[in-house]
C-alpha cells in the first residue's frame, strides 16, 4: 500500500512539473511585459485579460498541489499510525497467544497428575491393572474386582480420539433382529473392550431397543419415559446423562451414543434414590460411569453363580464408586446380558452363558 502512494506522489509531480515551469516563466515574463508596456504606455485589454486568466489558473494549480502534498502528509501519517497499531496489536495477540499455551499446558500437566494419582488409588485399592493397552486412540487399563461375595472386573479409559468409542447395534439394524453377543459385536468392529449396554425387549419376532438410542447422532429410538435413565457420549467423548423428555434435549447435548436402562446411580459424587423395586437385591450388573479426571469406567459384575459371585446390589456399588473417586454413574442392563470382554476374550462368567443383546458398547485401541 506504502509503495503505491509513493508511486501516485512521484506520478503527479512528473504530470505537474511542466506546468509548473511553464508558469513560473511566463510569471517572470508576465512581470517584465507588464512593466514595459506601461513604461510605453501600450494598453492591450484582451492580452490582459487573458494574463490575469492564467496567472489565476497558476494559481489554483498550486494551490491543488499544496493540497495534495497536505494529503499525501496526512496519508504517510495515517498508515504510519495503522503500522504502529498493527504491530502493538501483534504483539498483544503473541503475548496472549504464549499465556494459553502456558495455560493449556498446566491444565495437560494437571490433568495427567490427576491420572497418575487416580492409577495409585485404584493399583492401591486394586492391585496392578491385569491388562494395559495403550492405542492411539484409547488408553485402556483393566482390574480384577473381588469383594466379599461377589467378583467382577472393571476398565478404566482415557479417549484421545472420539472415534475410540461407539454404541453399535446387532447386525447394525434398527428394527428387529435376532441380536449379536457382545464377544460378536467386539470382533465385528475390532474392539479391544467391550460391555453389553441397554435394555431391550422382544418385539414382532426380534430385539428392539427399550427408551431412547442414539447411534453415530442420529437418535434411532426415542421414549419420553422418565422412569428410565438415558445415558450416552457427546462429540467431546464426555459421559452424558439422565433424563431427556424431548428429542431436541438430545440434540442441544450433541449426544452421538447413548442408551436407556435405570437407575442413575450417582450424581456428581451423590447417591441417588434406589427405586423400591430394585433396593436390595443381589444381581449380576452392568456399570457405566466417569472417574473425576474425567476417564471412562466401565464395570461387570458376576452374579448367580454360587460359589463364585452371588452378585452385588445397587446400594453397595454406590459405595463402592464412591470410593474409586467415581463421579457420575449409570445401571446398564444387568442380568444374564452382564458381559465384559477384553482383548479377544470374555473375562466374566455370564450367568447363563454368553447372550445376545441389541446394543453393545466397544472401546478401539
Amino acid at each position: 500500500m506504502l509503495f503505491k502512494i509513493k508511486l501516485f506522489t512521484l506520478f503527479s509531480l512528473f504530470v505537474v512539473m511542466p506546468f509548473l515551469g511553464v508558469g513560473l516563466a511566463y510569471a517572470q515574463f508576465q512581470h517584465f511585459t507588464l512593466n514595459e508596456m506601461e513604461d510605453i504606455y501600450i494598453k492591450d485589454d484582451a492580452f490582459q485579460e487573458d494574463a490575469y486568466k492564467i496567472s489565476n489558473e497558476l494559481v489554483d494549480l498550486g494551490e491543488a498541489i499544496g493540497n495534495l502534498s497536505n494529503h499525501t502528509e496526512a496519508s504517510y501519517q495515517l498508515i504510519n499510525y495503522i503500522h504502529s497499531n498493527a504491530y502493538e496489536e501483534l504483539q498483544e495477540y503473541r503475548k496472549q497467544h504464549s499465556s494459553l499455551q502456558e495455560l493449556l499446558e498446566q491444565s495437560d500437566k494437571q490433568s495427567q497428575m490427576s491420572s497418575e494419582m487416580l492409577d495409585y488409588l485404584l493399583a492401591n485399592m486394586l492391585g496392578d491393572p491385569i491388562g494395559q493397552t495403550f492405542g492411539d486412540k484409547s488408553t485402556t487399563k483393566v482390574y480384577s474386582l473381588e469383594e466379599v461375595g461377589y467378583r467382577g472386573y472393571m476398565a478404566k479409559v482415557r479417549l484421545h480420539d472420539i472415534e475410540a468409542l461407539e454404541l453399535v447395534l446387532a447386525q447394525d439394524k434398527v428394527e428387529p433382529s435376532p441380536g449379536e453377543t457382545t464377544r460378536e459385536a467386539a470382533e465385528r468392529n475390532d474392539a479391544i473392550l467391550a460391555v453389553n449396554a441397554g435394555g431391550f425387549y422382544w418385539h414382532d419376532g426380534g430385539l428392539v431397543t427399550l427408551g431412547t438410542t442414539v447411534v453415530d447422532g442420529e437418535i434411532v429410538s426415542f421414549s419420553p419415559d422418565t422412569s428410565l435413565s438415558f445415558v450416552g457420549f457427546n462429540d467431546s467423548g464426555q459421559l452424558v446423562g439422565g433424563f431427556f423428555e424431548t428429542r431436541e434435549e438430545i440434540s442441544e447435548h450433541n449426544i452421538l451414543h447413548g442408551s436407556s436402562f435405570l437407575p442413575t446411580l450417582l450424581k456428581d459424587g451423590e447417591k441417588q434414590p434406589i427405586p423400591e423395586d430394585w433396593a436390595n437385591t443381589r444381581q449380576p450388573r452392568t456399570m457405566i460411569g466417569h472417574f473425576t479426571n474425567g476417564d471412562l469406567l466401565f464395570i461387570v459384575i458376576d452374579g448367580r453363580r454360587e460359589g463364585w459371585s452371588s452378585g452385588v446390589t445397587l446400594e453397595e456399588a454406590q459405595e463402592k464408586l464412591i470410593e474409586f473417586n467415581v463421579r457420575d454413574a449409570y445401571n446398564l442392563d444387568g442380568g444374564d446380558s452382564s458381559t465384559f470382554y477384553y482383548d479377544g476374550d470374555v473375562l466374566n462368567k455370564p450367568s447363563d452363558g454368553e447372550r445376545r443383546v441389541k446394543t453393545n458398547i466397544i472401546i478401539k485401541p
